[in-house]
């Protein structure tokens, strides 16, 4: 084996400790770790033994100041412990890793400044790509700070990328990967009033999110393409929150709503609400169906198992990454819509088998 060599001074090794050891120049291994020029292949294959004996580190800053990417595409999100968003991440992750690239993650819980500032190191550290995942406010606060952002990226030689959430304005440097969430809402909520349902509480509208009033479109207009009088007071406002989904429909249950059914915001709303309505003593379908979205593993797993509105969202991550790494194929702004498709469970039958009409 051949002998570990340490620069004379103790400090970690450099690119000339490293070109020492492989018999070549510095500027060879610049070569080598930049990759944008040819090097013959044993001469590379030195180089990288060197480095690995060397347990050479490079420099990131030195790298992002040569135009190099780093190789990593960054993954930013307000709550990972979700599993709608970490089924996100593992597509994005998994991505990633087969175009060759680390993925980061980060965490903001809501926090602007937190996103801001590691935009900004993503910027400097010159990574392929920034994901930001997570619901869009609809304000026009938010939409000049997305922009921004996407023309800091582009400038480095980055990419913005926006999942679940709508694209910017056509000159934005930017890339969205959303999916059809009014399109899903309308067929779920049709489904319900198939089976013959005419009072839904809508449970979890939150007031100014994006997503939420997607949904909320998607609950309105199928109310109204089926020709069913909706009743304003059955939309709860709230959060996607578990704890609201159980407080609320105790709440709810203790009124004189005359719902037949109810339509959480999101499947960790609608396991809330499940819970309620076990302790209350309310059979689901047969006293009230309950239908959720997202399809989150959970859902097959509740009891009953939960009719509700898949969502691709491991093929959201792998496709945020996939078009931010070809963006060079495309002119200015990158746009896909996925679809969503109702997956109809025990907890509101199909038309037919509903046992309350």
């Amino acid at each position: 084996m051949a002998k570990k060599l340490t620069p004379d001074n103790g400090n970690r090794s450099t690119i000339r400790d490293v070109a020492a050891r492989a018999g070549v120049s510095p500027a060879t291994v610049s070569r080598v770790l930049i990759g944008n020029y040819p090097v013959a292949s044993a001469t590379r294959a030195k180089v990288q033994r060197a480095m690995r004996e060397l347990d050479y580190v490079v420099n990131a800053q030195a790298r992002a100041l040569s135009g190099a990417s780093t190789k990593t595409v960054a993954f930013l999100v307000d709550d990972v412990t979700g599993a709608f968003y970490a089924h996100i991440a593992r597509g994005c992750e998994q991505q990633a890793k087969a175009e060759g690239r680390l993925c980061i993650l980060c965490t903001t819980e809501g926090d602007a400044q937190s996103i801001f500032l590691f935009v900004e190191l993503m910027r400097e550290q010159n990574a392929d790509a920034v994901v930001v995942v997570g619901g869009a406010w609809e304000n026009d606060e938010y939409e000049q700070r997305m922009i921004h952002y996407a023309r800091a990226l582009h400038r480095s030689g980055s990419r913005l990328v926006l999942v679940g959430r709508p694209p910017l304005a056509e000159d934005a440097p930017a890339t969205a990967v959303e999916y059809d969430n009014e399109g899903g809402a309308y067929a779920i909520t049709s489904h319900l009033l198939a089976a013959g349902h005419r009072r839904i509480v809508y449970l979890g509208a939150v007031p100014g999110l994006l997503t939420s009033s997607q949904r909320l479109r998607g609950f309105r207009r199928a109310h109204e393409v089926h020709g069913v009088d909706h009743d304003p007071s059955l939309v709860l406002p709230g959060e996607f929150s578990r704890s609201y989904g159980y407080q609320r429909t105790r709440q709810l249950l203790a009124t004189g709503h005359g719902a037949t059914a109810i339509l959480a915001a999101t499947d960790v709303v609608a396991a809330g609400a499940l819970r309620a309505l076990h302790e209350a003593g309310v059979r689901v379908p047969d006293d009230m169906a309950l239908a959720g979205y997202d399809d989150i593993p959970l859902a097959g797993d509740l009891y009953p198992a939960l009719t509700t509105v898949h969502v691709p969202q491991e093929e959201l991550g792998r496709a945020a990454v996939r078009l931010a790494l070809s963006r060079d194929q495309h002119t200015g702004a990158q746009h896909l819509m996925l679809g969503t498709h109702v997956v109809v469970r025990d907890s509101a039958p199909s038309p037919g088998r509903s046992t309350r009409v």
